[in-house]
């Protein structure tokens, strides 16, 4: 059994997706995410979704940091953590504009006082004021904020959008296609849209990273953090402090910051696209929970995933690999390793997308391609090894 397992915790959610094989898939299938008729309207020519996400065990994380540092502003980040992680869902499936979020922050009063609430409240009004200035409007309608002590421990924040949009501009999967190249953009660096350097880990597989990162005092100073009922041999078995240096590249920074870079939003990057390129779009994948696996759900049945060109991985996956001593096949299958976002495209296409996505100053490159094939399966190619999925 994984790390991962022995945290109760699953890369691939396997029994959420068995509790819900009975639901609605909506629309289209392999959409990423469902979309259903115009309930609102009832016209046949729009769509309604409804999706919810939030930031993850990443809160905890903010917790710890916040209270070794009394840094408030991490918690501004765990905000936009709680909104790209439904915003660029949405941006899967086509719908970048005229968007309602609703907040969703329960937390035990008792750790979490009121500046911390406030702080992720202004950080939520933060980022939507700058989605503004690219034309991405959004909506904050309020929300719920629970004292809910005996259930959490310190602090679950989450929410979740919705929007009406026209059939005929989403984007549903459906058009994937052997012969596809696939358009990987990064994200790490820095875009012309963020106020700082990104690590690249976004909100996923941070119990992971969390546990296998720091340093074994975070529990005992900390109980609060962790399932108590986890085995001794799992938590906080890393090697480093929140406040430890670190060089990447030739930026200095702690570990802290590395595993607190607010998830990269590609909202302006793809609203250009999908304004001026959408019959070039045949797909979108937002490589979140499943990391580079995630694409098997949504791509056809029929074919194959090659990628063979990913981004290096920035340094924070080098870290957790390092302390984890996790293999390639679990790095890949929980974490994004720096390539979070993928657009199928024709070939003749390709280079058009990039260079609209390094014009907002995030990279992009082709990173691999699709084949037709017997059966669905994702063959990935580091410098090392082969993998297949």
């Amino acid at each position: 059994m994984s790390l991962y397992s022995k945290r109760g915790v699953s890369a691939q959610k396997e029994e959420v997706h068995a509790a819900t094989k009975n639901l609605d898939k909506g629309l289209y299938a392999k959409a990423f995410c469902k979309i259903y008729p115009d309930a609102l309207c009832g016209d046949d020519n729009w769509v309604n979704i409804m999706h919810a996400d939030g930031a993850g065990t990443k809160s905890i994380l903010a917790y710890l940091y916040w209270k070794e540092t009394g840094d408030l502003s991490v918690w501004k980040g765990i905000a936009q953590d709680a909104i790209v992680m439904n915003l660029d869902d949405l941006l899967c499936t086509g719908i970048y504009d005229q968007l309602l979020f609703s907040s969703t922050i329960d937390r035990n009063k008792n750790v979490i006082p009121a500046d911390v609430l406030e702080a992720i409240i202004n950080g939520s009004q933060e980022f939507f004021d700058t989605m503004k200035t690219f034309g991405i409007n959004i909506t904050y309608m309020g929300g719920e904020t629970a004292d809910v002590g005996d259930v959490v421990r310190t602090i679950a924040v989450n929410g979740t959008m919705a929007a009406r949009w026209p059939k005929s501009k989403v984007i549903t999967n459906e058009k994937i296609k052997a012969e596809d190249v696939i358009v990987g953009l990064a994200g790490f660096g820095q875009a012309n849209y963020e106020s700082s350097y990104n690590s690249g880990l976004a909100s996923n597989g941070l119990t992971s990273a969390r546990h296998d990162v720091l340093h074994k005092t975070y529990g005992a100073r900390f109980p609060e953090s962790f399932d108590n009922s986890l085995d001794e041999s799992v938590v906080y078995i890393g090697p480093h402090r929140m406040t430890d240096n670190i060089m990447d590249g030739e930026r200095k920074t702690t570990i802290g910051q590395l595993l607190l870079s607010p998830t990269r939003t590609f909202a302006p990057v793809m609203k250009e696209l999908l304004e001026n390129h959408f019959d070039s779009i045949h797909g979108v994948i937002h490589c979140s929970g499943g990391g580079q696996t995630k694409c098997l759900k949504y791509v056809p049945e029929n074919v194959r995933i090659i990628k063979d060109n990913l981004f290096e991985p920035p340094i924070i996956f080098k870290l957790i690999q390092e302390a984890s001593k996790s293999d390639d096949r679990e790095m890949y299958q929980v974490f994004n390793m720096g390539t979070r976002l993928e657009i199928y495209t024709n070939e003749k296409d390709a280079n058009a997308i990039i260079n609209v996505s390094k014009s907002f100053g995030v990279e992009a490159q082709v990173i691999g391609r699709v084949e037709q094939s017997e059966k669905q399966e994702l063959i990935i190619k580091t410098k090392a090894k082969e993998i297949v999925f």
